[in-house]
């Protein structure tokens, strides 16, 4: 399962509810290990005193222990049909167990917004329905399933019943004496227990198949294209990026980007703008190798990104993503997940870089600070300071900057924007932002629209053009004013 996920494309997490994720990655699998570990030992167990038990039973008649025996197929043929039954409900019950699992997790990822707009009532709703439908699963798998060692006791002793009468007759006949029908009693007594515990353990079985399935489901999802078998190593990085007719969609049905070329040059700032949904994001994506691409390629220094490996080309950028992350731990180590070995001094010399320093040291334990699970116990812009400091730290030869002024105040925005001038010095930055007025001094701005590049070239010059670009600066600036009444 382990190394299943880090073969996973990110296409696969960006459809799956994180939820139904971690239920088959933690319910599913814990079902089946208690099975392995458990079950199947009594199993064993129970196959080998059936066995035993049936030589013994031939050493006392052959009749009357095909006699016996006969109840093996009844008892097959019971639990069969009770399988096939109750199969379908503990496979639902599995599946909305999931499916709670992601609603528990998405509305509290969420509460504050879920609060805000009063959906209390509506999460627990739908709460409700799936807990509904998981109560009458489980419970009807549940009564099926106690049917089993009923059933199978009642044909344990239709068993009895057949053993006897046979046994007696056989003693008349003087083939066998009371003393062999009374053993023989006892031995079929012995060969009927481990048949019931088979029996009630294909109970346990039948919640592991679901939960199995489940786990087989996602081990057979499509993984990520394979690494090339000799990858590429640059002994150095001169920062050249080149997009070569490049087109892509999530799915083969929805291209978003049609043919996008583009060139950016060693040490060059290159903003990608455009309105929501024109794809630069989706070109980072591209970029990282996050996605592979549809058609085209995408080349590094001459070379197509393809022929590194994955790890060798993430090593090679610096990231800043418009959702921040951080993760549990102090703000030493969050800043040092950029570059681990790095050391204390250099970690507080990037975030004096990053302008987080002083805020920092107002904070209680100051870089010692725990940061809590959520999160929360610091600001948004907080937050973003502290993934640029991750990304200065890293000090990689290109860099990606998506939105990464979103989340702070006006001036903490200007003392970011000198930082990344000083950052991007001889760095070759792709940054992406809606406003427009934070990249005029980009070496080349590429305008998205539609997946497509519509126009490229200097701040200036696309504003003496007058054409998308232009519209889209000067939009920020347009102000609509009520007519006098």
């Amino acid at each position: 399962i382990e190394e299943k996920i880090n073969r996973m494309p990110l296409g696969y997490f960006d459809a799956t509810n994180h939820g139904e994720v971690l239920s088959r990655i933690t319910n599913d699998v814990d079902t089946v290990s208690r099975t392995l570990s458990q079950s199947l030992s009594q199993i064993v167990t129970s196959v080998a005193t059936v066995i035993g038990v049936v030589i013994m039973m031939f050493s006392i008649s052959w009749l009357m222990t095909l006699v016996s025996l006969v109840v093996l197929p009844i008892s097959g043929a019971v639990v069969a049909a009770i399988v096939k039954k109750s199969q379908k409900y503990f496979k639902e019950q599995q599946e909305y167990i999931g499916h709670i699992n992601s609603h528990v997790e998405e509305m509290y990822g969420g509460h504050v917004v879920m609060k805000a707009f009063n959906g209390e009532q509506k999460s627990m709703e739908k709460f409700s329905k799936f807990n509904d439908t998981l109560y009458t699963s489980a419970w009807k798998s549940q009564f099926l399933s106690g049917l089993m060692m009923p059933i199978m006791m009642f044909v344990g002793n239709l068993g009895y019943v057949a053993v006897s009468i046979l046994g007696g007759w056989l003693a008349i006949q003087r083939t066998i004496t009371v003393g062999d029908i009374q053993a023989f009693i006892q031995y079929v007594r012995s060969f009927m227990q481990p048949i019931s515990q088979i029996a009630q353990i294909s109970n346990v079985l039948q919640q592991t198949a679901a939960a199995a399935e489940r786990v087989f489901e996602f081990l057979e999802e499509d993984e990520q294209a394979p690494e090339t078998e000799t990858p590429l190593e640059l002994p150095s990085l001169t920062g050249q990026v080149e997009f070569r007719n490049v087109k892509f969609g999530y799915s083969p049905e929805k291209i978003i980007i049609k043919d996008f070329s583009a060139l950016a040059k060693p040490g060059h700032k290159v903003a990608i703008v455009g309105p929501t949904g024109a794809g630069k994001t989706t070109m980072v994506k591209l970029l990282m190798r996050f996605y592979d691409v549809n058609d085209g390629s995408i080349m590094v220094d001459g070379h197509d990104i393809r022929e590194f490996s994955r790890k060798d080309l993430r090593r090679m950028f610096g990231m800043v993503l418009q959702d921040t992350w951080l993760f549990n731990g102090t703000i030493m180590e969050n800043i040092r997940y950029g570059r681990p070995e790095a050391t204390d001094e250099e970690v507080i010399q990037a975030a004096v870089t990053a302008h987080a320093d002083h805020f920092i040291r107002t904070l209680p334990h100051g870089y010692e600070m725990e940061i809590n699970e959520e999160a929360n116990n610091i600001s948004q812009g907080q937050m973003q300071l502290l993934t640029i400091a991750r990304a200065i730290l890293a000090n990689p030869r290109l860099l990606i900057l998506d939105e990464a002024t979103s989340s702070v105040d006006t001036l903490t925005e200007v003392l970011i924007q000198r930082a990344m001038d000083a950052l991007t010095v001889d760095r070759t930055s792709f940054i992406i932002a809606h406003r427009l007025s934070t990249i005029r001094n980009a070496d080349l701005i590429l305008v998205m629209r539609d997946g497509d590049i519509v126009e490229q070239g200097k701040h200036e010059e696309l504003l003496s053009a007058a054409g998308f670009y232009a519209e889209l600066y000067n939009s920020q600036f347009d102000v609509e004013v009520a007519p006098a009444s």
